[in-house]
């Protein structure tokens, strides 16, 4: 499976079936390609980061300026580090990433859309704690496999 590095964007090949994708780490900068932490992307990483990753992405899309953004990013970053080996979580800042926002019509934030090879599986608009929002990513995912 190829998975984009979160530090430099690299792609990186590992096997499907690998007991320590926990540790994998990038072949370009040695950095580990799961860390915990959601990638934050813009308008120039977003499409390859998609396309480049045979996992699932769930990308968050938020404003500095919005309180349920702000209520909702350590429930992101929490689940990111639950469901990392099933999903890459992303972020991306809707003020910096404008052209990205508008061409995927988000109107409200914070807007979760979950994306596989590409293409968009599930949206959700609004805040959720984290019992709801593992539902959903777990109800995405299902759509999948």
């Amino acid at each position: 499976m190829h998975y984009t590095c979160p530090s430099c964007a690299a792609i990186n090949r590992i096997a499907e079936d690998q007991q320590h994708k926990q540790q994998a780490q990038c072949g370009r900068c040695k950095q580990p390609l799961f860390n915990g932490q959601p990638v934050e992307l813009d308008d120039g990483s977003f499409q390859r980061f998609l396309q480049k990753n045979d996992m699932p992405v769930v990308v968050d899309f938020w404003a500095s300026w919005c309180g349920p953004c702000k209520m909702m990013a350590p429930v992101f970053t929490q689940l990111c580090g639950q469901m990392q080996q099933q999903l890459r979580f992303a972020k991306v800042n809707t003020e910096q990433a404008q052209q990205t926002s508008a061409q995927l019509g988000i109107r409200s934030i914070p807007t979760l859309i979950v994306y596989h090879q590409g293409k968009e599986i599930d949206r959700l608009a609004g805040a959720l704690p984290a019992p709801q929002l593992q539902q959903w990513l777990q109800a995405a995912l299902s759509k999948i496999h």
